[in-house]
């Protein structure tokens, strides 16, 4: 039987805490430029001149810019056109009816039946993936 270990410190696993530094010259000075140029023009006092020129925006350019921006939606809108393929339509009711012929032929013959759906689906299988792209 093993003594209980009241003075002796269990051992646990040990933490790793990393905390990965990176370092890229671009950005910083990137940053430095801005800050130099934030600088430059509070001692100019242009930035006082930037606020008041957009506070002083007109409701009618904004109008104007809504108006923009609904007209490239509702044109955008009109020359999307939905996908409707005849031939993709005629090859999903060939397939369908094909399984559902081949679902009362099973029910009503057997696996005989499976035999002929078999048959019947990979020509057109091999039709399809070997015919010549529409140019």
């Amino acid at each position: 039987m093993k003594f209980p270990q009241i003075f002796i410190k269990t051992p646990s696993h040990k933490r790793f805490n990393f905390t990965p530094r990176f370092y890229e010259p671009q950005v910083e000075e990137r940053k430095e430029r801005e800050e130099r140029i934030r600088q430059e023009l509070e001692e100019q006092g242009l930035r006082e001149k930037e606020a008041n020129e957009a506070a002083s925006r007109t409701e009618a350019e904004d109008f104007a810019y809504r108006q923009r921006i609904a007209g490239s939606f509702r044109t955008a809108k009109k020359t999307v056109t939905p996908q409707s393929d005849p031939s993709a339509t005629l090859i999903r009711l060939f397939i369908i009816l094909l399984l559902t012929l081949g679902l009362i032929a099973y029910l009503q013959y057997g696996k005989v039946a499976l035999y002929g759906v078999f048959l019947a689906i990979v020509p057109f299988y091999l039709y399809l993936k070997f015919r010549k792209p529409r140019g």
